[in-house]
């Protein structure tokens, strides 16, 4: 394993529980760094799983949990994890922003983060950079987001690439960040709760002047919604599935986006059509249509009915 501590450098990890599979923790957990110190953020998971939760860490080194009395959202919970490690009497340079589900693959932290030095090493402004992220039921990538002036698209670079890759975007999970900028900017939404809170927060980098790129060969397996499937369109793609609850935060926060001066125009037309394709696709593949419909245009309703939100008033 290399190590990812260098002089003056180090890395704190933040990962997001809510009734996690623990099979699945244990492995992400394996494969961190020994000598980074991970915070587990759990939001209010069962009595009988938190308690395994807190068994599987005192497994292993360098672990805090931090137990929300309540399941506070995604967004809160990472700002919690984050201002934890930017606390600590050695305040950590870097963080790591994991999902519960996600495991990277050997030596990937590491590539992560000699990717964000090279860059800036380089002469850029790096916000974020995020690694490839690799369904592990399917086995094909989730992509890159890029745009253009008129087209959102995906760019699938090789595996062993190391080239990094301009971004538009990027996941969240598997998000590496410097510590100062994450606080200096304000941290994630929290009113968005959970689904576009890596979206909001990317646009806000890029607002604010910073970069965001890729590093194809890191490589993370990472689980989207609840299951996945493939389908072609002009090549294999990753689908993934959701309840009608993660669809009503989907439709909710994508319409918020919409009405916020920052995002890109391209992106919204883009996201009115995939808006579209995913009701399509539930009412076409689900046999809780009925309620996937309603959750849908409830977060719609919701979305128009709450004010734009913020604006972005960013120290640069």
């Amino acid at each position: 394993m290399i190590s990812v501590n260098t002089k003056n450098t180090t890395l704190a990890t933040v990962t997001v529980t809510f009734n996690p599979d623990l099979a699945l923790l244990d492995a992400q957990l394996r494969t961190l760094p020994v000598d980074c110190m991970k915070f587990i953020v759990d939001n209010a998971s069962r009595p009988d799983v938190f308690a395994q939760i807190d068994a599987l860490a005192a497994q292993r080194p360098n672990i805090r949990i931090l137990r929300n009395d309540a399941n506070l959202g995604l967004a809160a919970a990472v700002n919690r994890g984050v201002h934890a490690a930017a606390s600590m009497s050695a305040p950590a340079t870097f963080v790591l922003l994991l999902d519960q589900d996600s495991e990277p693959q050997p030596d990937s932290v590491a590539t992560l983060m000699q990717g964000f030095q090279g860059l800036e090493t380089s002469g850029h402004r790096v916000g974020c950079v995020g690694p490839t992220l690799r369904d592990p039921q399917t086995k094909l990538t989730h992509g890159f987001h890029q745009r253009t002036r008129w087209r959102w698209k995906r760019a699938y670079p090789a595996v062993d690439s190391r080239e990094p890759v301009p971004c538009a975007n990027l996941n969240g999970s598997g998000t590496l960040v410097r510590t100062a900028l994450f606080e200096q900017l304000g941290g994630l939404d929290e009113s968005f709760f959970i689904d576009h809170v890596d979206t909001e927060w990317a646009f806000r980098v890029l607002h604010a002047g910073y970069g965001l790129w890729g590093i194809p060969n890191a490589v993370f397996d990472h689980r989207m919604g609840q299951a996945s499937m493939r389908f072609w369109c002009f090549g294999w793609r990753v689908w993934p599935s959701r309840s009608p609850l993660r669809h009503y935060y989907l439709f909710r926060n994508a319409v918020t986006l919409m009405r916020r001066s920052y995002v890109p125009r391209v992106w919204k037309c883009w996201a009115v059509v995939k808006l579209t394709i995913t009701a399509g696709v539930a009412l076409l593949t689900f046999r809780n249509a009925k309620a996937q419909l309603s959750h849908m245009l409830r977060g719609v309703r919701d979305a128009f009915a709450a004010s734009p939100g913020r604006e972005c008033d960013q120290q640069q």
